[in-house]
């Protein structure tokens, strides 16, 4: 074997053009002690891209609460957050972006992500049960906009519908912020026994290195570095950075890893996502405190004659690393025979730190393994920030320059034809969400999902969350805000917060406006879920959602995990009696801030966040839970976009019913219903139940007010006949789909 590696020339010019800072190439000279190769130094640029190493985020994502007693695994431990549910089960879930891609490619952008985050959850053993996502889009009028939409969507759809995992739940907006670089956020759900998990884990002198799965092309390559830098004018020559999915190979890869699992023979495994090998060699092996001799020559690939730094940091699909114990290599190999899938020993485990890539016996890097990851050798920058100027604009807003219109009639007809407000059923309906019968709110709508646990009554709730104009307004509370709202939802099901998982979207974390956003939503964000005891059990930092004009909206999407102990006393949001007595629980606010109403009838671009406080929001989800522990309710609806009118309407849609409503006379009329104020919630209570209703929140010190009557098919607000609810049915359900006819 060689001890001298070949050296092509490379210069500080060469680093630069692969991402790399003047002083991170130096740094990389003095860890090697030497002038790296192009190889060496293109396994840096990936490993010590944002997208991998966290580098300008992880000072902060330390600061939050982490620790919780149902957790079984730390924030960033593993591929994926693990919580204890109970009964020897445990939850795997996790959410990640795929944005870039997706900006260039929509279908295959989407489609890998959905793809990629499903093997976060099956590499530690779990089997997925479900898919959330969250979507964010530029206005729905431009033409762009509709084929991004479009081809996200039935990405989604087709890598998920052909898998076999349902989707259960998602959000979608539409803003100008998204124009260039929309988001597109996968979160996955899977469960597995207590204790049967697998650790991204390299260790055992002489254990072989296994590559499984599909083969190696040249798709992705690169693709990490792509995701760590703005999308410019050149964004569509990107797509040879965009990975190509297949989900009928990751069904047979999911089934062919978790019978593998069984076997016992099984060390270490981890999913082949950013920078592919690169990534998942070095990761498990710091991890594990050993080293590898990696043949890259045995890789199978799709193309012939691949450069060592094309097959490193390829990032094609459907791959996974495996470490096996020596000597059980044939009952291994059977399995993936069987699947009809490539299984190939690409290396062993060493003793040292260091990772040794040979190609046709020549050495073409070796950098040891430490020295690349979080944690661990990976720089670690804390960026400078400051206050936003544009909070100087919001700060001049005054309600009271805010004329009430004459006509709230015609502003509701406007609201429920929104798109962030309509019906997303053009979108969902391309989604299986039956796939494996689990799903309970395929015909039960609730605020949140809930999807039943086989052999038991318990049920998981799921929930993804973030509203990013409350986020720019005031990142602070708009984070504090996206994890109350994401708890909220799951209170209002029935459910019990647990944990969370986050995806945190933002522009350039070297304008120091951006980074201010970033800084102070993550606090906000730790504080709540402090309130909440829902922990963060990992997540992903997506950074530089950045057109040439401006960053995306700041977007700290939540996804949530609860439980619930009996899936048959789940509470759904529709309203189910007629002559059931509507109420708000919380206060009625005089706010009409940052809401859909002020934004889009207004036109007011800029305002404070509407009226939070963070105690509050935690009684009202206290009493909440304790009005559906009674029984006292047959409906419950959380206040968001377009505020009591649009709660209301929604609850009244699904069974066609009517409703008369007064407004609070002590307050703007267009703030009581549009008004987007936080911690209320939209109840129906039947008359019998109204004494011991109205008495647990006296007792509580909750405030509430009878606001109204489930009543005909009329719509009628303090008198007034605002139409019936066949119109805005028809208005809410066609206000999407007439784009795509």
């Amino acid at each position: 074997m060689p001890t001298q590696i070949h050296q092509p020339s490379v210069t500080q010019q060469t680093a630069g053009e692969l991402g790399l800072l003047p002083e991170e190439y130096e740094k990389i000279v003095q860890i090697l002690g030497r002038t790296p190769t192009f190889t060496e130094l293109s396994i840096y640029s990936v490993m010590w891209s944002e997208h991998c190493s966290y580098k300008n985020s992880i000072k902060y994502l330390k600061k939050l609460p982490r620790k919780g007693k149902a957790l079984l695994v730390e924030a960033g431990e593993e591929n994926a957050g693990l919580v204890d549910i109970g009964d020897g089960w445990a939850c795997a879930f996790k959410i990640e972006s795929h944005n870039h891609p997706s900006a260039v490619e929509p279908f295959q952008g989407a489609a890998t992500g959905i793809g990629g985050i499903h093997r976060d959850i099956f590499t530690m053993g779990a089997r997925p049960i479900a898919s959330l996502n969250s979507l964010r889009f530029g206005k729905l009028e431009n033409k762009k906009t509709q084929h991004l939409l479009k081809g996200v969507v039935k990405g989604i759809s087709h890598y998920g519908n052909c898998f076999g995992v349902p989707t259960v739940a998602g959000e979608v907006y539409f803003d100008d912020s998204y124009q260039v670089n929309p988001l597109v956020n996968a979160m996955s759900v899977g469960i597995v026994k207590v204790g049967e998990t697998i650790s991204a884990i390299s260790k055992g002198v002489g254990n072989p290195v296994y590559i499984v799965g599909s083969s190696t092309g040249k798709d992705g390559i690169h693709g990490a570095t792509f995701a760590s830098e703005d999308l410019g004018e050149d964004a569509e020559d990107k797509i040879p950075s965009v990975q190509v999915g297949d989900p009928f190979t990751e069904k047979l890869l999911l089934e062919a890893t978790l019978e593998l699992i069984k076997t016992g023979a099984v060390v270490g495994m981890q999913d082949m996502g950013a920078a592919g090998i690169t990534c998942s060699t070095n990761e498990m092996s710091a991890k594990g405190e050993h080293g590898m001799k990696i043949w890259l020559d045995k890789v199978p690939t799709r193309q012939k004659h691949m450069q060592p730094f094309e097959i490193l940091l390829s990032e094609s699909q459907e791959r996974m690393l495996i470490i096996v114990e020596k000597g059980r290599e044939e009952e291994v190999e059977k399995i993936f025979d069987k699947w009809d899938l490539h299984c190939a020993i690409i290396g062993e485990v060493t003793e040292g730190n260091l990772i040794q890539y040979y190609m046709d016996d020549e050495l073409v890097a070796e950098v040891p393994a430490d020295t690349l990851v979080l944690g661990g050798g990976a720089p670690v920058y804390d960026r400078p920030y400051k206050q936003p100027g544009y909070h100087a604009k919001r700060d001049e807003f005054d309600i009271d320059k805010i004329p009430v219109p004459q006509d709230l009639k015609a502003v509701a007809k406007e609201l429920v034809q929104n798109p962030d407000i309509a019906s997303k059923r053009f979108i969902y309906k391309q989604y299986d969400s039956m796939v494996g019968i689990n799903n309970a709110s395929t015909n039960k709508p609730s605020d949140a999902a809930v999807i039943r646990l086989k052999n038991s009554k318990k049920g998981l709730v799921v929930t993804v969350d973030c509203n990013s104009r409350y986020v720019h307004a005031d990142a602070y509370k708009g984070g504090a805000i996206a994890v109350s709202e994401a708890a909220r939802n799951i209170t209002c099901t029935g459910g019990k917060p647990l944990a969370i998982t986050n995806c945190l979207n933002f522009g350039n974390p070297y304008d120091e406006e951006v980074y201010w956003n970033f800084v102070h939503a993550l606090k906000g964000m730790g504080d709540a879920c402090i309130e909440f005891e829902t922990p963060v059990t990992g997540g992903n930092v997506s950074f530089y959602n950045q057109s040439p004009n401006r960053a995306v909206n700041p977007t700290p999407t939540i996804g949530m995990l609860g439980l619930i102990d009996d899936v048959d006393k789940m509470m759904t949001l529709d309203f189910k009696n007629e002559g059931d007595l509507i109420y708000l629980v919380g206060e009625c606010t005089n706010d009409i801030a940052s809401s859909e109403y002020v934004f889009h009838h207004h036109k007011v671009q800029l305002s404070p966040a509407p009226h939070f406080e963070l105690k509050e929001e935690a009684k009202i989800q206290d009493a909440v839970a304790k009005l559906i522990g009674h029984k006292l309710i047959n409906s419950a609806h959380d206040l968001s976009e377009g505020g009591m009118f649009i709660a209301i309407l929604e609850s009244a849609m699904i069974n066609n019913f009517g409703f008369e409503i007064t407004t609070c006379s002590s307050i703007r009329k267009d703030a009581c219903l549009f008004g987007e104020g936080q911690s209320r919630v939209i109840v129906s209570i039947s008359p019998n139940n109204k004494s011991d209703f109205e008495n647990l929140l006296k007792e509580n010190n909750i405030p509430y007010r009878l606001t109204g009557t489930v009543k005909g098919k009329d719509i009628l607000v303090d008198g007034e006949n605002f139409g019936t609810i066949d119109e805005y049915k028809n208005l809410y359900d066609t206000a999407i789909e007439k784009y795509f006819v």
